[in-house]
């Protein structure tokens, strides 16, 4: 994903790392009875190893590596300290959560107002 935001070919390891991922733990559809009727569900196939959640987020990773209309909506998070990347379907959205990053940087820059050279604060 960062050589998508790059502008750089993704590396082939990069590549075979995530499919090796979503291959550890096999998945399966399978039909579950329930008081209110049958309803379908996966099953992890983690019986010979393998770690169910890693392979889901590679296998939502490769689901949006394969989309290039959702692949458009992928940012990296304003904040220069927050390795977070998100999908902005709101082209203004520029923090990965608005309560956490994005709220730091409003505490900055209204620190930055009051507090520089004696300008308007302490």
């Amino acid at each position: 994903m960062d050589s998508h935001l790059e502008g750089r070919a993704a590396r082939s390891t990069s590549v075979d790392d995530i499919n090796a991922a979503a291959a550890a733990a096999p998945v399966s559809p399978r039909l579950v009875v329930t008081a209110d009727g049958i309803r379908g569900e996966e099953r992890w196939h983690t019986e010979h190893g393998g770690n169910a959640a890693l392979a889901a987020i590679a296998a939502e990773a490769i689901g949006l590596l394969a989309d290039s209309e959702r692949l458009g909506f992928l940012c990296r998070c304003a904040n220069p300290a927050c390795s977070m990347l998100f999908l902005a379907e709101n082209k203004r959205r520029k923090w990965c959560t608005s309560n956490i990053c994005g709220n730091r940087a409003r505490v900055a820059r209204h620190y930055e107002r009051t507090h520089t050279d004696g300008v308007g604060g302490t």
